[in-house]
């Protein structure tokens, strides 16, 4: 962190404005990293459902030309989601993916 050096006193306004905006970031903080986290956790679980998809691609031979042939999708497009180089793919693509490969996406809600 840069430490910034003034070249002057706070007045006690400034010095009490910053007081309160430190201690609502250390309030804020750990709900903000525990929120970090279930997104990373999130993103696990995606990155795991794009392995499997590209398993069971591979599993039944095809490549992604042939992909591209059965989806009508972009083969750059597919090679991008199975490498995790598209970052945030809709759940149709997902869904046309799966059907590519013999499999069906299904979708849960879990308490939080």
């Amino acid at each position: 962190m840069k430490r910034i050096t003034r070249n002057r006193r706070l007045t006690a306004e400034e010095a009490a404005k910053y007081k309160a905006i430190r201690e609502q970031v250390a309030e804020e903080l750990p709900d903000l990293i525990a929120r970090h986290h279930e997104r990373l956790a999130t993103l696990d679980h995606l990155e795991e459902l794009l392995r499997q998809l590209k398993a069971a691609r591979e599993a039944k031979g095809l490549s992604l030309s042939d992909l591209t042939e059965i989806t009508g999708m972009d083969r750059s497009a597919l090679s991008k989601l199975e490498t995790g180089q598209r970052a945030n793919p809709t759940v149709e693509t997902l869904v046309r993916y799966a059907a590519a490969v013999g499999k069906r996406l299904v979708v849960s809600l879990t308490d939080a």
